[in-house]
């Protein structure tokens, strides 16, 4: 990262940990509100003060996420750091092709309106899709209102009786030239701790970072409860939530014959959570392609990525692993030596542990991340092209075209899920994907880790999400979370238990 000239802090807090702590965690909420789909298509921006409880809020510094960049792929590095009075005070270097020069976030003037004017700890701009047809329901309407729903009391100041009113700007084609009118209406609202623009997202700021997302959850959460209610010719602003007049009626309800506006069709699921191995891809592929692919370069890839920050860490974790390996005395562990007994004893060493570990299949965060990147060489040379079964493209681009979100949860790391998805002998499947978890959110074995995949796909019932695999164990542990199971049953895969009471197919075009 490279520092400014003719800046007011001192370089000890510009490198502090007080900035190095806000720069990981904007990194690591710009990958949180990808997976809600508010910063997808690079578009929206978080930011937050460094906070250092020695230095008043209105003194810290401001670290801001970058401009036209992949959110859900932004480290720390990335960031910008700013004095409280916007002065840009460091920026990061520049990355090679395809990546674009670095530029601070376009929000940025924006920002600095909301740290100025109210003093907030922390902002976020998403583009959320319930930000941008909340504003389209009354297409003149110069404000949003909304009363006696629960989740208006996450709102500061609200309570489940008041009346929720939020701003409405037009939109611009630049987002610098909405300033001034987002600082108007921050003057002209002085209860609102958000500001939305029309057909664009919202503007949302907090004391501090975690209450400046628990507002933008429910903000979120209370645009989609509108949204429904429109469908249903339900008034969302009045206490009684009685028949929205006919003016305001859409057309569909006013035309269905239905009381309410109720629709007699069984809605679908809204989420589709896949498996890979056994479930969208041939275990074969995996066990005798890409494992063996991982096993024969990991020496090789080391070697040319040793002093690279990506590798650096990559060590980093597996000296981690190995060191609790070593403790809970696992078969085939080594120790890794220090950097300074040299770069050949280092590499000698990994290359045994990550032999042992995918002789063993182990399913573990360290040993996964470190195939993906070496995985990525090979589909980057062409070496390695994803193998998908035939009946799945398919069915992925049915369920993107009647509005089901799908989303890929494995064992190997998202990098290694997005390689295998946007290089198959089909093209590139992403398009049709809206998100990627791995053992990062937990044991694929364990309930808790769907619990938090239904937490992060924001679902009103985990029932709402149908969750494939070819692993029984798997299936038992997102059943206890609420899920719907479906045990994929393909050539290769391992038996089941008898009885085991799941429902089973042997293609998604049974689905």
């Amino acid at each position: 990262m490279a520092c400014c000239g003719g800046a007011t802090a001192s370089a000890a807090y510009v490198e502090g940990e007080a900035v190095r702590e806000a720069r990981e965690l904007v990194a690591e909420l710009c990958r949180h509100f990808y997976l809600q789909g508010w910063v997808t298509g690079t578009g929206g921006s978080i930011t937050v003060k460094a906070n250092d409880p020695a230095i008043p809020l209105a003194d810290q510094l401001i670290v801001m996420s970058p401009s036209g960049v992949q959110k859900e792929r932004m480290v720390a590095e990335d960031m910008y750091v700013m004095s409280a009075d916007g002065k840009l005070l460091s920026s990061p270097v520049s990355k090679p092709w395809p990546n674009k020069p670095p530029k601070c976030t376009d929000c940025a003037p924006l920002f600095m309106k909301a740290y100025l004017m109210r003093g907030a700890g922390a902002v976020i701009h998403s583009h959320g899709m319930e930000t941008c047809i909340a504003t389209m329901l009354d297409p003149g309407a110069k404000e949003f209102r909304m009363t006696h729903m629960e989740m208006i009391k996450g709102i500061k100041g609200h309570g489940y009786r008041d009346e929720l009113v939020i701003p409405i700007i037009e939109n611009t084609p630049y987002e610098y030239e909405l300033t001034e009118s987002l600082a108007e209406a921050i003057a002209a609202y002085p209860k609102a701790t958000a500001v939305l623009v029309r057909n664009h997202g919202i503007y949302v700021w907090g004391d501090s970072w975690i209450n400046a997302k628990t507002q933008a959850e429910c903000y979120h959460y209370l645009f989609d409860a509108a949204i429904k209610l429109y469908q249903l010719g339900i008034d969302w602003t009045t206490p009684e939530h009685g028949l929205l007049s006919s003016a305001k009626r859409p057309r569909s309800v006013l035309s269905s014959g239905i009381p309410n506006g109720c629709s007699d069709v069984k809605p679908s699921k809204q989420c589709v959570v896949l498996d890979i191995e056994g479930t969208t891809t041939p275990i074969s592929f995996v066990t005798d392609v890409m494992f063996p692919y991982a096993r024969n370069n990991v020496r090789k890839h080391l070697i040319s990525t040793y002093n690279s920050d990506e590798t650096k860490e990559d060590i980093k974790l597996l000296r981690i692993q190995v060191e609790e390996d070593l403790k809970n005395g696992v078969v085939g562990s080594v120790p890794i030596p220090p950097d300074d007994a040299g770069k050949e004893e280092v590499i000698n060493a990994i290359v045994a542990n990550v032999e042992s570990m995918i002789k063993a299949d182990r399913k573990i965060t360290s040993l996964k991340q470190l195939q993906g990147h070496i995985w990525r060489t090979g589909f980057e040379s062409k070496e390695l092209q994803g193998v998908v079964f035939e009946d799945v493209p398919q069915a992925l681009k049915h369920w993107h075209a009647s509005g089901t979100k799908v989303y890929i949860y494995s064992s190997g790391s998202r990098e290694a899920q997005r390689l295998l998805f946007g290089n198959t002998t089909y093209g590139d499947l992403r398009q049709y994907l809206c998100g990627f978890f791995d053992t990062t959110t937990g044991n694929k074995r364990e309930t808790k880790s769907y619990s938090e995949i239904s937490q992060a796909l924001g679902v009103d019932s985990p029932a709402q999400i149908l969750f494939i695999t070819d692993v029984f164990q798997e299936a038992v542990a997102a059943k206890s979370a609420g899920f719907d199971i479906i045990i994929s049953i393909r050539p290769g895969n391992a038996p089941l238990p008898e009885d085991h009471g799941f429902r089973t197919i042997k293609s998604f075009s049974e689905i």
